[in-house]
């Protein structure tokens, strides 16, 4: 499966948009550095005309340019050892590889080999996702995750007591990694498939949906959680901005979902909704 390494160089405000961009449109790993940060993309994805038409939205906010190269047999071990660091959410819940020693206990400690997949709290919106899931009560539920790129969050349902889990995702190399990461954890209860949550029955319905994507599926999906949620099930979401909140909100109400709460982290937002 061959891959392009799209090396960007820009300022740090406009680091965090393009990832949001590009996360969007079939990229699927994203490494930041001093200069901006890597993307990759399977080759025959790769659409340059609408690399530059996104790039052309941020001018504004300083030079921007990039860099192409092919990327073949490639050692994914060593590049995501080399990037990825140990995380801890609110001092409650440990972010780890398999290859990190870390002494100190925590009452959670979640183990992700990420690979190419999105998804290991070190992005504001799982870490959102993750200090939001520490507050509420998983015990016993019936939990969906919705484009669930590493399996991080049905990890973290299943450590906070969840009875089912469902996580999908329309990324082929996700599913495949996140199964890598149930294994790992010890959460042989979750199940998972390729695709979207069109696939999903209405019934029986869930107790809690998770979904960190991004504003615009978001916008195009809230209308199938609510469908797919309990009478009293709650709705948390992130992938979007502070400036995008009030469409999420305005979509979510017409869906009969009201707001119950929010959470942001270097401008990103996290909300809780909930069907009653």
């Amino acid at each position: 499966m061959p891959y392009l390494s799209l090396a960007i160089k820009c300022s740090p405000e406009t680091t965090e948009l393009l990832i949001a961009e590009l996360s969007a449109i079939e990229y699927d790993s994203f490494w930041e550095n001093e200069t901006g940060f890597e993307a990759y993309i399977e080759k025959d994805n790769f659409d340059e005309q609408q690399l530059q038409t996104i790039l052309k939205r941020y001018k504004d906010q300083g030079e921007t340019s990039y860099t192409l190269q092919k990327v073949e047999d490639k050692n994914w071990n060593v590049e995501w050892e080399t990037h990825f660091e140990p995380i801890i959410v609110e001092q409650e819940c440990l972010v780890r590889a398999t290859f990190h020693q870390i002494k100190e206990q925590y009452p959670y400690e979640i183990i992700i080999n990420p690979k190419m997949s999105f998804g290991t709290g070190h992005h504001a919106t799982t870490y959102l996702m993750l200090q939001w899931q520490l507050t509420l009560d998983q015990q016993g539920k019936r939990v969906m995750d919705a484009g669930c790129g590493t399996g991080i969050l049905s990890v973290m349902a299943a450590k906070r007591g969840a009875s089912h889990i469902l996580a999908f995702d329309n990324n082929e190399w996700a599913i495949e990694n996140s199964r890598e990461n149930f294994e790992i954890n010890h959460c042989s209860h979750i199940s998972s498939f390729l695709g979207t949550v069109e696939a999903v029955e209405p019934h029986p319905a869930y107790d809690m949906i998770l979904a960190n994507i991004n504003r615009n599926v978001l916008l195009e999906e809230i209308v199938l959680y609510a469908e797919r949620l309990t009478l009293t099930g709650l709705l948390l979401l992130s992938g979007f901005y502070e400036q995008d909140m009030r469409l999420i909100v305005e979509e979510a109400q017409r869906q009969k979902l009201a707001l119950r709460g929010k959470k942001e982290r270097n401008d990103w937002v996290a909300l809780l909704f909930s069907a009653a």
